[in-house]
């Protein structure tokens, strides 16, 4: 019931009393219609809750965080006699998105539909809904208003922010996390020289073209050389905070790097505190389940371990890339010893924050080559600048 029906409400009952107490049949008749009214309009309201449909499409359906997504929402009567007005369409938004979109559909005749579109900015990683939808029906007088819910929510995954780590990023050779003559005989494609005949469970995806033609049969690269394109990439999932934005930092850095090192054909594992969550080698479409592993991927407690220990578990001998915000004594001790022979890659997001700059300098006596990221814009810099690092040094 509106203000104005329960108005009308109080006012027919005084002036019920007051035309009973004067014994005025007018005033009695004048009642019962105002008290008529509110109750006429509420019963016309019944059942449009089930004369409403609606449905709702995201373009596109995955977004990286900080891009916009189009939420497509049609209303439709689906009644074929009986129109619906006064139609007001909400849509849930998550928390901290912004505004609720609101909607005055007004009158929808049997059988019509309303199309509805509003643009939502994605600010955090994760897979999150949008809906369900909120529909406010009046009465043409105003006395009266039904709510209901139509249907269920709808899921945008929202994927952490990459930033492209170029050509000026390290190539030169294994002192400089990049080309090794075992990765240039792993990765080498179809220049690749020392392929073997096809055996029974090869993967397709190792097929050397160029000398399956030359030789009339089937020919794939070989075992031992897929082995060296193997690189790791830690991630520390630790925050404070629900929303921290040094924790969407690290998660953004680790996506670009992981995606960046898949591209040149290496096989990428990405570990959290929790073990492995993500494992792509160069075939098309492994960027894509790196990025979402890690757009699902769970905050961790402050106090939760470290994906540290788990480095020796993922044996392989590419590049190792640590990605941290503030990290303390304990943590840099283990992720000091960490990695092994490996080329080490620390990347730390939180370069200002109390502890960090002693991990640091230990991590770079072990010989890790570390990297201040304060914003994800600093990291193909910092990334590039790598070749002229030397091994013992930031």
């Amino acid at each position: 019931m509106t203000a104005r029906g329960t108005g009308l409400l109080v006012f027919g009952a005084a002036l019920l009393c007051a035309g009973l107490y004067v014994g005025e049949r007018t005033l009695v008749a004048a009642a019962v219609l105002l008290l008529a009214l509110p109750l006429l309009s509420l019963l016309s309201l019944a059942g449009v809750g089930r004369s409403l449909v609606h449905s709702r499409t995201l373009r596109p359906p995955r977004v990286a965080a900080g891009s916009q997504a189009v939420v497509m929402v049609r209303v439709a009567n689906a009644s074929a006699v009986r129109p619906v007005g006064g139609v007001l369409a909400e849509d849930t938004v998550p928390p901290g998105w912004g505004a609720t979109p609101r909607f005055p559909v007004g009158l929808l005749p049997p059988r019509r539909v309303h199309d509805m579109a509003y643009r939502i900015e994605a600010p955090r990683r994760g897979l999150h809904a949008l809906g369900p939808l909120r529909v406010t029906v009046t009465d043409p007088l105003a006395c009266a208003r039904v709510r209901r819910t139509l249907g269920g929510p709808e899921s945008l995954l929202v994927t952490p922010r990459l930033v492209a780590l170029g050509p000026g990023g390290p190539h030169g050779g294994a002192a400089d996390l990049g080309e090794s003559p075992a990765r240039s005989m792993a990765a080498g494609g179809e220049d690749d020289p020392v392929p073997r005949p096809y055996q029974r469970g090869d993967d397709l995806r190792r097929v050397h073209w160029r000398s399956t033609a030359r030789h009339g049969a089937l020919m794939v690269r070989r075992e031992e050389a897929h082995h060296a394109e193997d690189a790791d990439v830690l991630v520390d999932m630790r925050a404070a905070a629900p929303s921290d934005p040094v924790l969407d930092t690290a998660v953004g850095a680790a996506a670009s790097v992981a995606v960046h090192l898949q591209a040149r054909g290496r096989r990428v594992r990405v570990v959290t505190g929790a073990g492995r969550i993500a494992e792509a080698d160069g075939a098309q479409g492994g960027a894509a389940r790196l990025v979402e592993a890690l757009a699902l991927a769970p905050q961790a407690a402050p106090d939760a371990v470290g994906p540290w220990a788990l480095a020796g578990a993922e044996a392989g001998g590419g590049p190792l890339v640590a990605v941290a915000g503030p990290l303390g004594a304990a943590d840099a001790a283990a992720l000091a010893a960490a990695g092994g022979e490996r080329e080490r890659v620390a990347v730390l997001c939180a370069p200002d924050a109390p502890g960090t700059a002693g991990a640091a300098s230990a991590l770079a006596r072990s010989g890790w080559r570390v990297l201040d990221v304060r914003a994800l814009d600093d990291l193909p810099a910092a990334w590039a600048a790598l070749p002229a690092a030397t091994g013992g040094g930031r």
